[in-house]
């Protein structure tokens, strides 16, 4: 007498591969893209690195040197007509945290607005007085 040898699976080894009507047959990108890392933290990275960035504290001016961004002002402002050039240095309020950066330019000035406390350059910008680190006429002639 022979020994039937059956495997649990001879029922439906022999059946026809299940295609759904419902959903379309998927590339094997798609299928690839199921397993693909999973991102849990999503702008973890960079909340990192905006933590990380560096700004500077804004320093506070003696007496001395307000007295002398003052005095740069009314000479600037005597000489509004001309547009004079200017060097200055000013702090930056960093929009997303504490701190902000210093900044350095030359440029020319078109307006000094008294109520505001401002001076406005010819590039459109605006610059609080109370930013201004220093300030110092520009002679020679700006392109």
């Amino acid at each position: 007498m022979a020994l039937k040898c059956t495997n649990k699976y001879d029922d439906i080894i022999g059946m026809e591969h299940h295609s759904s009507k419902k959903h379309p047959h998927l590339s094997m990108e798609q299928r690839a893209a199921q397993f693909s890392p999973f991102a849990a933290l999503t702008g973890h990275e960079e909340a990192v690195k905006e933590t990380a960035r560096h700004t500077d504290e804004k320093l506070e001016l003696d007496e001395s040197a307000k007295a002398e961004i003052d005095q740069v002002l009314q000479y600037l402002l005597s000489q509004l007509d001309s547009r004079p050039g200017v060097q200055l240095t000013y702090f930056q309020k960093d929009e997303r945290k504490e701190g902000g950066t210093y900044i350095s330019l030359t440029d020319r000035v078109t307006a000094i607005d008294t109520k505001r406390q401002s001076l406005r350059l010819l590039s459109g910008e605006e610059i609080l007085w109370d930013d201004l680190y220093q300030i110092k006429p520009q002679e020679e002639c700006l392109e």
